[in-house]
């Protein structure tokens, strides 16, 4: 029996998913802020103590090396653009979302983004699924809603393979 595309989709985040637990679960409140290079971006408190991540909107050369909590926060933005999207509404923009102050936090909140997904994603009917999609691709009328799916799943792996590199790099240097 084949799968539907819906059911790949989500057996691909399940795997991701279940990786990303494997760090989330090992993370320490010091790990999000720990600068791993000189040259690094992170999430800072403002005055009003709101986090917002260093940003600039044209790539720098060379370009930072996160934190932790830079990638968290990173996620969240577009897992919360993607469900935006998906679900019809006006989507954020990025200075509207903001790190939540410290690591636990941070892992609540993109678990809660996981089970947002999840719902959308299971909702999904293959018609769904090809309609017309611009996030993150504007510019390409063959783009759908599935394809934006896959991107999910494949920045979210990226960004799973970050974070748990630099636990892994910070602990390496703590011993």
């Amino acid at each position: 029996m084949s799968d539907s595309r819906r059911d790949l989709l989500r057996r691909q985040l399940d795997l991701t998913w279940s990786l990303f637990e494997y760090h989330l679960e090992r993370l320490a409140p010091e790990d999000f802020l720990w600068e791993p290079a000189a040259l690094c971006w992170t999430v800072r408190p403002t005055a009003d103590g709101v986090w917002v991540p260093d940003w600039s909107d044209t790539e720098p050369d060379p370009v930072p090396v996160p934190t932790i909590g830079w990638v968290t926060w990173h996620i969240g933005w577009w897992w919360s653009v993607a469900i935006d999207h998906a679900q019809g509404r006006t989507p954020r923009e990025r200075a509207e979302i903001t790190w939540p102050g410290d690591g636990r936090a941070a892992v609540e909140w993109l678990r809660g983004l996981h089970v947002d997904w999840l719902a959308v994603l299971d909702g999904l009917t293959d018609a769904e699924l090809d309609a017309r999609a611009v996030y993150p691709v504007q510019d390409d009328a063959g783009y759908t809603l599935a394809h934006m799916a896959a991107w999910v799943n494949s920045e979210l792996m990226k960004n799973v393979a970050e974070i748990g590199q630099l636990r892994m790099l910070r602990a390496a240097a703590s011993a």
